[in-house]
């Protein structure tokens, strides 16, 4: 609300009968007249009320406005008695409106809204169509109180925690602190956990690796006409049984059986059977011949 100061007392701040100009000029001028300057207040100076005038802005909007007004009279929020608050509210805003005409616009709108829910509010109220009670025409306003009030709350209660710079002040210090480096301490289970997590990266770096085996036909061929030069006839799975023996890889033991099959297909080898089921028999058919 705005506040006319009023103008000071110049006896009580000057004494007429003190010379206040000091002999020797060694303090710092407060003010400057014509250049010159300014270590005292002349015995004849004149303030108009008017260049005291001081505002102040209690209220931060129309809203805070309305719930001062509200509370400071202990009215129900949720069934505002609209004449007297549009009373006291008008009042208010006539105030401002003579000292700073901006910052009345502000509440002229919410004026115009008290204005219009109080006139709504003396309208004979009529049903709806469907036969319910309409709307209170204070009900928009009661929730942006009760929003308003709830968010104030809010920021009040985060005002009130402690805040750096105004009620406490970070504490600097300088230190000159020279640490010496510590060598860490090996225990043997560190050593232990250590090489475990070792070989368990090396298992995921195991290389597989593909090499190719020369094997030849002839040789196998070869082979099998030296084992047949000596005996008459030989049971088939005899023939493969040193391979089996030895060791051989499956590509060894196939290579072995395309040589027997490449034998009979040169009538080299005659591959004979006595009756179905029976064992099988393999003999070198030059030696029949010669035989015969």
């Amino acid at each position: 609300m705005p506040n006319r100061a009023q103008p000071p007392d110049i006896g009580a701040l000057v004494d007429p009968a003190i010379d206040s100009t000091p002999d020797v000029v060694d303090s710092v001028a407060f003010a400057r007249l014509y250049g010159e300057p300014l270590f005292a207040l002349p015995q004849d100076l004149y303030i108009p009320p008017d260049a005291l005038e001081v505002f102040l802005e209690t209220f931060e909007g129309p809203l805070d406005l309305l719930l001062y007004l509200i509370r400071k009279q202990n009215f129900n929020v949720l069934d505002i008695p609209m004449a007297e608050v549009t009373r006291q509210y008008l009042s208010y805003v006539d105030q401002i409106r003579e000292h700073n005409l901006e910052l009345a616009g502000e509440y002229l709108l919410m004026a115009a809204l008290l204005i219009e829910i109080k006139s709504r509010m003396l309208l004979p109220v009529k049903k709806t169509d469907t036969g319910e009670e309409p709307d209170d025409p204070r009900a928009e306003l009661v929730r942006r109180l009760l929003e308003y009030e709830r968010m104030k709350l809010a920021a009040q209660k985060l005002n009130e925690l402690p805040q750096l710079g105004r009620d406490f002040q970070r504490a600097h210090a300088l230190m000159d602190i020279r640490v010496e480096r510590m060598l860490p301490d090996v225990s043997a289970d560190d050593l232990r956990q250590a090489w475990a997590d070792i070989m368990r990266r090396a298992k995921l770096n195991a290389h597989h690796k593909i090499t190719r085996e020369q094997l030849s036909v002839r040789e196998h061929m070869t082979r099998i006409l030296r084992r047949l030069a000596d005996v008459r006839f030989m049971e088939f799975t005899e023939l493969f049984g040193e391979s089996v023996d030895n060791g051989h890889t499956v590509p060894v033991i196939v290579v072995h059986f395309l040589a027997m099959l490449e034998l009979a297909r040169e009538s080299l080898l005659e591959v004979t059977q006595a009756a179905p089921y029976a064992p099988i028999y393999v003999r070198l058919t030059y030696t029949t011949q010669a035989t015969n």
